[in-house]
């Protein structure tokens, strides 16, 4: 566990954790919704919510991934996942994030992405970590360039968000 600042802390998601993920996604539909996949009603539920900490418990115990949360007086107000590390040459893992509507802003995510770089590194051993933003979302931007990320391009028609095909800037940030 990692305190950030404000009484917000960082910890690994843990089994368990669904109905407060849950509660969490769905107090944060309407904030997340124009930077994320659509969504189906039972996304925001705590039997979807602890299906997926179980998949991403299965990729951390491989190699194959981490999860933190962010957590504020018992409710979980974010998260930072490294998601699909490839070792080998590449040696790298793809990192996604969201934030609570109402902690943006203060520098909670800009801490909670430092450090899962340190445990990219550190634990993981990874060369790099990329992310992706859409072309708007300037404040994602922001935190990824505060963390040490460099533009790498911008990808056409990169991933479905909000259900439509939208241009993300591509990130990259070496760690050795």
């Amino acid at each position: 566990m990692t305190h950030l600042q404000d009484g917000v802390i960082l910890r690994p998601v843990a089994e368990g954790d669904g109905a407060a993920l849950a509660d969490a996604y769905a107090r944060n539909r309407d904030h997340l919704a124009a930077w994320e996949p659509a969504r189906g009603d039972s996304f925001a539920t705590a039997q979807v919510q602890e299906q997926l900490v179980t998949r991403l418990g299965a990729a951390e115990a491989a190699g194959r991934g981490l999860g933190l949360v962010l957590e504020h007086d018992g409710a979980i107000v974010g998260r930072v996942t490294l998601s699909e590390v490839v070792r080998g040459e590449f040696c790298s893992a793809r990192l996604s994030y969201w934030l609570d509507r109402a902690y943006t802003g203060r520098g909670h995510m800009t801490g909670a992405i430092a450090f899962a770089l340190g445990l990219a590194r550190d634990e993981l051993r990874l060369h790099r970590v990329e992310a992706a933003t859409l072309t708007h979302n300037r404040a994602s931007q922001g935190v990824l360039e505060r963390t040490g990320f460099e533009r790498i391009g911008i990808a056409r028609r990169y991933l479905r968000i909000a259900g439509e095909w939208q241009d993300h800037v591509l990130f990259q940030r070496l760690l050795d």
